[in-house]
């Protein structure tokens, strides 16, 4: 079984900074892509951004600039750091991972989420 913690969420200005963390710990052979979605209020679930194990990146248009998205695969760990953030960034950030439980069998796996308020 495979487990995704977040950490890192909580209340900043805007213009502020905040660090996610998302560690991935269970019985698994490797981690292909790692990646973070957010959800609002009232909206559907976006991709946030996503890095895969040989460090290619993928980052929704609104962040660009702004989000930095980084893994350590000794650690199965990923990170988001998120500058300048906007009130529009307000959300649950949830993790993801597409795990390979063996060298031919994957899966999608979510973290239970963690939640990102930017306010005055």
């Amino acid at each position: 079984q495979v487990q995704l913690v977040e950490s890192g969420g909580g209340l900043v200005q805007p213009g502020g900074s905040l660090r996610l963390s998302c560690a991935a710990s269970g019985s698994f052979f490797s981690i292909n892509v790692m990646g973070w979605y957010r959800q609002a209020t009232g909206k559907q679930r976006e991709l946030v951004a996503t890095i895969d194990s040989g460090g290619w990146i993928n980052y929704a248009d609104s962040v660009k600039g702004r989000f930095t998205i980084s893994r350590d695969n000794a650690k199965n760990t990923a990170y988001l750091q998120m500058n300048s953030l906007k009130l529009e960034d307000t959300a649950d950030y949830y993790c993801y991972a597409n795990v390979h439980t063996t060298p031919y069998r994957s899966l999608g796996v979510w973290g239970p989420g963690t939640l990102v308020t930017v306010s005055s």
